[in-house]
């Protein structure tokens, strides 16, 4: 599933391409956003801006409605040239939002809804801007107190929660707990305030670390960069733990684990030498 970082540069390229302009086609398969747009013509109004909430994408048009999507495990955007050809099938089309130079394109999309400005508000399931990690206005010291208050939930589980850090999935669950040697499998209640800030901190970090511009600053399509935690040259050393099950630890070459977590049975990895589990859990790490 996309994360935040993902969600962050689509949303980027997508503004890039399509704010500001008068959209001249909207296309959909979904028979929900192609009643609104016969109502409520989407083709004349202009896209105000795209903007991310943890793993949702808001497109917002001036006629006073927003676009939200999720992309869940399927879904992607792509942004092409009139006239150039599509990297996926055709059947795969849910969205298809034209201006005069540019398609963006939603492929394999499995969530998509119109809202307006009260129904957004209303949608439990859509994050507030200030919870986005990525956001301007992301507080800090509210996220802390959010994870605080989840005592005897496991802290990786709580990191994934999107109502109290918008933005971390799974892939930097893990790299997080990791770079602050925090147990992933510890309860919240074990840990003091100062290393859960901390894991908001390098919340913070490694996803913004992320999103930097690349240096062309060019409008490029959903995906095709490789997520990066370390510091490290080698494109095969781009994470410290997520995905290295038995392999050694880039620190202390203890072999890293991996563990199935939560009630939605999310994989989680560590490394048992350099997060050790705090002694009042009793939990063998």
């Amino acid at each position: 599933m996309p994360e935040g970082d993902t969600i962050f540069r689509t949303a980027r390229s997508l503004g890039r391409a399509l704010a500001g302009k008068p959209i001249t086609a909207f296309r959909s398969t979904y028979p929900l956003l192609t009643r609104y747009d016969d109502g409520t013509p989407l083709a004349g109004q202009v896209v105000n801006g795209v903007e991310a909430r943890g793993k949702w994408l808001l497109m917002h048009f001036s006629g006073g409605a927003t676009l939200a999507t999720h992309m869940l495990m399927s879904g992607s955007w792509h942004i092409y040239r009139h006239g150039e050809p599509w990297q996926q099938p055709r059947v795969h089309m849910r969205i298809a939002i034209e201006n005069s130079d540019y398609i963006a394109v939603g492929f394999r999309v499995p969530v998509a809804e119109m809202h307006t400005a009260q129904s957004l508000a209303r949608d439990r399931r859509i994050p507030r801007a200030e919870i986005d990690v990525l956001s301007a206005g992301f507080d800090a010291e509210a996220a802390a107190a959010r994870v605080l208050a989840y005592t005897k939930e496991e802290i990786a589980d709580v990191l994934l929660r999107q109502d109290v850090t918008a933005g971390v999935g799974n892939v930097f669950k893990s790299e997080i707990c990791f770079v602050c040697g925090v147990h992933p499998f510890c309860w919240v209640a074990d840990l003091r305030p100062g290393q859960v800030r901390a894991l908001i901190a390098a919340a913070q970090r490694l996803i913004g670390t992320n999103v930097l511009e690349d240096s062309d600053a060019s409008i490029v399509t959903y995906g095709g960069r490789k997520r990066r935690t370390t510091s490290e040259s080698n494109p095969g050393a781009n994470l410290w733990v997520y995905g290295r099950a038995g392999e050694p630890c880039r620190r202390c070459g203890e072999r890293i684990r991996r563990r199935i977590q939560g009630p939605n049975a999310r994989v989680t990895f560590w490394c048992a030498a350099c997060q050790p589990m705090p002694d009042s859990t009793g939990v063998d790490g």
